[in-house]
C-alpha cells in the first residue's frame, strides 16, 4: 500500500496546482504490484475506470512521485500528480 498527497491543475500547463484528496494505492495479484510496505517501481502505469471517476498515472523517482491525468464526476479532465506521504 501507498499513500500520495495529490494535487490537480486544470487550465493549462502554465496554471496554478490545487490540493486534492490523498490518492492510496492497494494493487495485488500473483505478484504485488505495489508491495504492501513499498512504493510501485520507477514506470508502473496504473490507469483506473468507474463511476467515481477515471485516471491514468505513471510513477517516477522509486515511486516517490506520479504524473498523469484524472477525471471525476461532473468535471473536465485534470492534470494529477503525487508525492509520496
Amino acid at each position: 500500500m501507498s499513500l500520495y498527497h495529490t494535487e490537480i491543475q486544470w487550465g493549462g500547463p502554465g496554471a496554478e496546482w490545487h490540493k486534492d484528496a490523498d490518492l492510496q494505492i492497494v494493487i495485488g495479484n500473483r505478484h504485488q504490484v505495489v508491495p504492501s510496505s513499498g512504493r510501485p517501481e520507477t514506470g508502473t502505469q496504473v490507469t483506473w475506470s468507474g463511476p467515481q471517476g477515471n485516471g491514468s498515472i505513471t510513477f517516477f523517482d522509486n515511486g516517490a512521485s506520479f504524473q498523469g491525468a484524472a477525471q471525476f464526476p461532473g468535471e473536465g479532465p485534470v492534470a494529477y500528480r503525487g508525492s509520496a506521504a
